[in-house]
């Protein structure tokens, strides 16, 4: 299903869109992505996007055309898409119709021939190209790599969460609205393979010395996991059967000359996805395959085809620390379950992508090596966590801005770790699974259905109607501003007092553990400040196994 029809916020254009380009603002930043959506593109939601590009890597050029079939649903006579400035636009078709258009920065006015009214659809094409953006920092800093594999042979790969998928092909840059599926085809040099998300479809012949190859996606895709992967590739195959009841294919491109590490890797990749559909759900996307492809650049989370760089490397994202799987394919992976499954309505949640498969690592650890090993890597990421801004505030962000001092990784698997300590496992690993997937008949469902959006109000929600409790406090102090609550600690004679003292003053009845000699207490703090006897010649010791987030967490 389309997902932005239950947007609030996507209905509130109500008066209609018929505005003169000239009138828009121009301060759009082509390189950013997301933030407030501007009426002209709320107006409409697309459905299906069909995309042809040839890529050429002897001069670094992309050329092609895009399909976009997109419902309206305030009335338009300008079509807006989005696509940076140094890509050109050749021409643009609507049936018989060749339309006008003007760039405005970083967006493409379409001048329709008749005003579009609600309910109606726009079905037109759009003939571009040119030299997209090289990737400065891939895949911080995004675009399109052009790189070499050791033998000498091209290697391309995309990489676009931070500037959108208008960096190199047109599209409505928005988190917000996604096609309900979509066809992708590439045109590449003889010899090198084009691997991209969905189902492979075919590999055909296209002018001498080049071939196409067809991909569609069969469920709704965020615009920025579409992902060029374009190499010499060797695909190593296997597959599992699904908790649903599926047999799950799965694919893994690496270059030739690391074949041999990636049937040592595969069967890893099959057991960690085995373990996620345990914990969270069936695996989203079993109708199209699961697949992961080598990358010149680290990782990225391009739904059905997991970019991995990681160079056959444990700790290639962990700070150096092997804690006994490949930590990058396991959080890559945590993301076709939040960010493909369930994807944030706005950047401004972003922690439902990030914290949430940050958190999946210390899980699998925990799996692995036990409670010991699960504190040991949630004490590595307190390291990471800076409380410069608000995990999630409210408002609109783009993607820029969320990624700058927001802690939305370490924190925000913090905080589920606290949640974790607060609910109790039963509960937690409840609305950990109804958060991926609220209605439980929808874990049978392979069409697109399952795919949703949501906010972290809604995660609020989940989390109070399964738990019974009134949890506001818990995410206005962990979630919407950034300083830590701190519990002070003050002893007297054989009496100890415990307070919390809160940013803001806010309410915190956070209950806290409590060891004295070899006994462990969790202590009530819901009513204010309290005493606790400390006998003589016990030593006690609060919190012994951090699972509260608060000034004074330890670390390795």
């Amino acid at each position: 299903m389309n997902r932005i029809a239950a947007l609030a916020f996507a209905v509130s254009v109500l008066a209609g869109c018929t505005h003169d380009p000239a009138s828009a603002r121009q301060d759009h930043d082509p390189y950013d992505t997301g933030g407030t959506l501007m009426p002209e593109q709320a107006a409409y939601d697309v459905s299906y996007y069909d995309l042809a590009v040839r890529v050429n890597p002897a001069d670094s050029t992309v050329d092609g055309t895009v399909r976009v079939v997109a419902g309206v649903h305030s009335p338009i006579d300008w079509f807006v898409l989005d696509l940076v400035p140094t890509l050109a636009v050749h021409g643009i078709t609507l049936g018989a119709h060749t339309l006008a258009h003007e760039r405005r920065g970083g967006r493409l006015w379409i001048k329709l021939p008749v005003t579009q009214q609600p309910g109606s659809t726009v079905d037109l094409t759009v003939a571009y190209g040119g030299r997209p953006r090289v990737a400065p920092r891939p895949p911080w800093q995004g675009g399109i790599q052009w790189a070499r594999t050791p033998s000498g042979a091209p290697w391309i790969a995309t990489s676009c969460q931070g500037e959108g998928a208008d960096i190199w092909w047109p599209v409505k840059d928005h988190v917000s609205d996604e096609p309900d599926s979509m066809g992708i085809h590439i045109t590449v040099p003889e010899g090198l393979v084009a691997a991209s998300n969905g189902r492979f479809v075919s590999e055909e012949p296209a002018a001498p010395g080049w071939t196409t190859w067809n991909w569609h996606v069969s469920t709704s895709i965020n615009t920025y996991n579409v992902a060029l992967n374009i190499a010499p590739y060797v695909r190593l195959d296997s597959s599992w059967v699904s908790v649903a009841g599926d047999t799950v294919p799965v694919h893994f491109w690496v270059l030739p000359e690391n074949e041999a590490d990636g049937r040592r890797l595969l069967p890893e990749i099959v057991d960690q996805m085995r373990w996620f559909e345990t914990v969270v759900g069936p695996y989203p996307f079993r109708a199209d395959k699961y697949g992961v492809v080598q990358t010149p650049h680290l990782g990225m989370e391009h739904q059905s085809i997991i970019a991995y760089g990681a160079n056959f490397r444990n700790e290639s994202m962990t700070r150096g620390t092997d804690w006994g799987f490949d930590a990058l394919h396991q959080h890559e992976a945590a993301h076709e379950w939040w960010g493909n499954l369930l994807t944030n309505v706005d950047w401004a949640d972003m922690w439902l992508h990030e914290g949430f498969g940050s958190y999946m690592q210390p899980l699998y650890s925990e799996h692995l090596g036990g409670p010991g090993r699960y504190l040991e890597h949630m004490r590595s990421q307190r390291r990471g966590i800076g409380n410069q801004k608000a995990v999630a505030p409210r408002g609109s962000l783009s993607g820029d801005e969320i990624y700058n001092g927001h802690d939305i990784y370490a924190k925000g698997s913090w905080i589920l770790h606290s949640l974790r300590y607060l609910l109790g496992d039963e509960t937690f690993f409840t609305v950990l699974r109804r958060q991926a997937y609220p209605d439980p008949a929808m874990e049978t469902v392979t069409d697109g259905r399952q795919t949703r959006f949501g906010t972290t109000d809604d995660f609020l929600a989940l989390a109070e109607q399964h738990s019974g409790r009134e949890l506001d406090w818990f995410f206005e102090v962990y979630l919407r501003q950034p300083e830590l609550p701190e519990l002070e600690t003050r002893l007297e004679g054989d009496r100890l007092t415990l307070r919390w003292n809160v940013p803001g003053d806010l309410p915190f009845p956070m209950p806290i553990d409590l060891r004295v000699g070899d006994a462990v207490e969790r202590i009530d703090l819901s009513k204010g400040p309290v005493e606790v006897r400390i006998p003589e010649g016990l030593a006690w010791e609060i919190d012994p196994d951090d699972r509260v987030l608060r000034v004074g967490n330890r670390t390795p």
